[in-house]
């Protein structure tokens, strides 16, 4: 699992990816009684997979990354060929519409979201981020000019461009101006190198200590990089941003389950309904096919106060 981790280094895969194709990979290990995969096959991968469809009852989604994360070893690690077509019985657990909160819920929660945390959540709403691509924040992505925000590195490893609402402006020049004292602090403690990825750190030898490379949301206190060990400043942990949207859900009585997700579900949904071209809002998303965007106009308001049920027109 160590020439695992570092093949997926080396090809620059996130952090949060490499937890998942680990994960995977060493339960298809285990599936199979903790066997060497150079002695498994095409059988033994379709047969992993069709349990994951039969009896763990997966979504297609999840089916997908489990056997990306296995060709990944065989194909990188490995440098073994898989023979064949896998044909394992496919997943028939399709994915659900996505919960969206109404632009009242929407306004109410940002009536009470306060600190760092709520900062995130105002502009992961306002412009429909992640919430593993709102941590990842870093000061060069911010062109107030334009009301403009860089993504890097987003779902699939594109770069995107999405909205910067001028509403958080002022909020946003605070937020930096405290990341600029304190990396100043880490530099004059003789730390102050942030993580960048091989091939920027490579290109740009003295970008990991510039502060257009910091993070926007640093976390309170320095720590290990799991990479490598280096002590650094890595962004806030999300489950800051998690626990307080979860908590004033319940404090207004919202019974949707909501999550940081719900807010790019909300970000894409009210910019349809308010007329915005589905292009325009793929563009924002990120999204590669256009099909994936038209998910939202499944829970659009579609207006129909106006639309009288046959049986009232009895």
């Amino acid at each position: 699992m160590a020439q695992v981790r570092e093949v997926l280094r080396y090809h620059h895969y996130a952090y949060k990816t490499e937890q998942s194709y680990v994960n995977w990979i060493l339960r298809y290990i285990r599936f199979h009684n903790k066997q060497h995969p150079k002695d498994l096959g095409r059988s033994e991968i379709e047969a992993f997979l069709s349990d994951l469809a039969m009896n763990k009852n997966v979504a297609i989604s999840t089916q997908n990354l489990a056997f990306n994360a296995i060709i990944f070893l065989y194909k990188r690690v490995l440098h073994i060929e898989i023979e064949g077509n896998i044909r394992a019985v496919r997943s028939n657990k399709l994915a659900r519409i996505p919960v969206v909160l109404t632009q009242q819920e929407i306004s109410d929660i940002l009536v009470k979201v306060s600190g760092v945390s709520g900062l995130i959540i105002r502009l992961m709403y306002g412009g429909g981020l992640r919430i593993s691509e709102a941590m990842r924040l870093r000061v060069n992505d911010f062109d107030f000019e334009r009301s403009n925000l860089t993504i890097h590195e987003s779902k699939g490893g594109n770069d995107r461009n999405t909205l910067l609402p001028v509403s958080l402006h002022e909020p946003l020049r605070k937020q930096i101006s405290k990341a600029r004292a304190l990396h100043e602090e880490d530099l004059k403690a003789g730390f102050g190198v942030v993580y960048l990825p091989n091939a920027l750190a490579r290109k740009y030898r003295n970008a990991p200590t510039e502060f257009g490379w910091q993070y926007v949301f640093p976390a309170r206190s320095r720590s290990n990089d799991p990479r490598g060990g280096e002590i650094r400043r890595h962004h806030i942990h999300p489950s800051a941003v998690q626990k307080q949207l979860k908590k004033i859900a319940k404090e207004l009585g919202i019974i949707k389950r909501v999550t940081p997700h719900i807010l790019r579900h909300s970000f894409a949904t009210h910019l349809l309904e308010n007329g915005t071209n589905i292009r325009m809002v793929q563009s924002l998303l990120g999204h590669k096919d256009v099909k994936t965007t038209e998910i939202y106009t499944h829970v659009m308001d579609k207006k129909l106060d106006n639309v009288i049920s046959p049986l009232d027109q009895l």
